[in-house]
């Protein structure tokens, strides 16, 4: 199926993300690196309070896409950090946004981030945080570079759910890294019991799992990107397992 710039424009219109519909979705397409991170980053800051001038951590920010969406729609500074795509190669997209004085490219690993203690009003992380954070320790060290009172908001793929042994509808789909997904719940206790955050959203994103799925089937159909398996995983699953957690606490 080959569409249209418009075609597509409108195929990816969906209510839910009204900011995420006027972006390009060729611009979308073309630095996917999975779920679409425009309409992630919307329904997190649906929970996640963005004022203008605030200074913001993009934590997993990928092609920087992200932190494009949140500098534009919330006039935050955003610093967009990651590790497998270069601090040049987004600063290309970055400037191509005119946004050369709102969002700083950074490359550097989860745990050696170059900040200052206490620098950040909030910090972001979208289709990310499972990565790295399911490490005990960690929300410890992240949140070292988040102000007091400062908040943390992350939407990773997750479950329903905990599980000790993998549902047999997913057992043919199931990838050993897999078991970074997470239930709000478990997301929830694994912050507050340091002690160092208190949380203040956690919860599966509404038809998550759909959108998921929505994404997939046209980003194939428009030749963009195949992922058979992900996608048969999510209809084998139909939403009883899989969706996105979401997250959303403040630094005590």
């Amino acid at each position: 199926m080959t569409f249209t710039n418009e075609q597509l424009a409108q195929a990816l219109r969906l209510d839910a993300y009204p900011r995420s519909a006027q972006y390009d979705p060729q611009w979308v397409m073309c630095n996917l690196m999975g779920p679409n991170p425009l309409w992630l980053a919307e329904a997190l800051c649906e929970r996640l309070e963005l004022r203008p001038g605030m200074r913001v951590l993009d934590m997993g920010c990928g092609k920087a896409l992200t932190s494009i969406f949140l500098a534009r729609e919330f006039g935050v500074q955003v610093w967009a950090n990651d590790l497998w795509i270069s601090a040049t190669e987004n600063w290309g997209r970055i400037r191509a946004a005119g946004l050369e004085s709102s969002v700083f490219p950074i490359h550097a690993e989860a745990h050696a981030l170059p900040y200052a203690e206490g620098f950040f009003d909030a910090i972001v992380s979208v289709d990310a945080y499972h990565y790295f954070g399911t490490d005990d320790l960690y929300i410890g060290e992240i949140t070292r570079f988040l102000r007091p009172g400062g908040a943390i908001g992350v939407v990773s793929p997750g479950l329903s759910e905990e599980f000790d042994v993998t549902p047999e509808h997913l057992q043919p789909h199931w990838e050993w890294d897999f078991v970074s997904f997470h239930s709000p719940a478990w997301w929830s206790r694994h912050w507050a019991r340091t002690g160092k955050v208190q949380v203040e959203c956690a919860d599966l994103l509404p038809d998550g799992w759909k959108h998921w799925l929505y994404w997939l089937e046209i980003c194939e159909a428009a030749g963009a990107h195949r992922a058979p398996d992900e996608a048969a995983m999510l209809r084998a699953d139909a939403g009883h397992t899989l969706g996105f957690a979401r997250i959303v606490a403040r630094k005590v």
